[in-house]
């Protein structure tokens, strides 16, 4: 129950509290200064309540956005030491393809960063004043951190590498398509009955050159290419009977002497090893042999240097 008094109406304003119980009752006296004060107090504690809330939460938001940061940065760093490893992992790996292509520049005889596309591999020796390069593959210690630079260095690299390594690919596939075509295995299984050089001829008794080996064994045996090429003579003559002759390129002929019948045809592809004909005794023949010849631009050469059997 509130009431105003009359001597006070205008200055004081009574708050009376009646209970239930049969207590008496308890009456409050407010100024209207006080009342004011109170109800600026209230609003100011009311909005310093509301400011210190909204700082609550806000701050509460902030912690949370600060772990969900704080998480996905602890990730971030594990994937880029996970980066950093594998970065690592490549350079090594770079660096033993380096070393493995410095062996092969080697083996195939690159002496000069000018046979290849690009310098990086190229065999030789170390140039004036460096030190002579270890055996085996090249340490490596990685790079020290995850940055542009390292990643484009590596970047270089396995560009030279591949590009070196395709200047290989390159040779050696040349390479492979000569030793494909170049005599390297006797032309028939047999004893050998007569080497190239001087000789006393057995039909004449005079001492004269022999051009080629003669390999003897029984007749009809089978008579190989020593290499890739084609059957350019398939014929027969007084002196080597029935004979083959074989263009291997780069000016390599080969000649097979005394066959007792052929197994292949003039302008025929033959590969190392293919049956051209078989053992006879056809022309001029003391014996069943393969008379054999190797010419290089057009003369005769020793054919044992060109037989990587014995």
């Amino acid at each position: 129950m509130v009431s105003k008094s009359n001597a006070m109406a205008k200055k004081v304003l009574s708050v009376i509290i009646v209970p239930h119980t049969k207590t008496s009752t308890r009456t409050f006296a407010f100024t209207r200064r006080s009342l004011r004060a109170a109800v600026v107090g209230g609003s100011v504690f009311a909005l310093l309540l509301v400011a210190f809330l909204v700082d609550y939460f806000s701050v509460g938001l902030i912690r949370q956005r600060y772990k969900a940061l704080a998480r996905e940065s602890s990730v971030q760093k594990a994937k880029i030491a996970d980066y950093e490893k594998s970065i690592s992992r490549l350079g090594a790996t770079i660096a033993n393809f380096e070393s493995y292509a410095k062996k092969l520049n080697i083996m195939a005889g690159l002496k000069s960063p000018d046979v290849l596309t690009a310098p990086a591999g190229v065999g030789g020796g170390p140039g004036p004043g460096e030190p002579e390069a270890p055996d085996g593959p090249v340490p490596y210690g990685g790079p020290p951190a995850l940055t542009q630079n390292s990643i484009q260095s590596l970047s270089r690299k396995a560009q030279s590498v591949e590009s070196n390594l395709n200047s290989l690919v390159g040779l050696f596939e040349s390479q492979t398509l000569r030793l494909a075509t170049t005599p390297s295995i006797r032309p028939a299984a047999g004893w050998l009955a007569s080497s190239y050089g001087m000789r006393t001829d057995p039909f004449t008794g005079q001492y004269q050159m022999h051009w080629g080996i003669d390999i003897s064994t029984n007749t009809g045996n089978p008579i190989v290419a020593t290499a890739d090429g084609i059957a350019i003579k398939v014929q027969t003559d007084k002196y080597l009977g029935k004979n083959v002759t074989i263009s291997h390129g780069n000016g390599i002929t080969t000649v097979y002497g005394h066959m007792s019948a052929f197994a292949v045809k003039a302008g025929q592809k033959v590969k190392r090893g293919d049956v051209i004909g078989y053992i006879g005794q056809t022309g001029k023949a003391v014996g069943p042999h393969v008379h054999y010849e190797v010419r290089k631009d057009g003369r005769p050469v020793n054919p044992f240097n060109y037989i990587l059997e014995d």
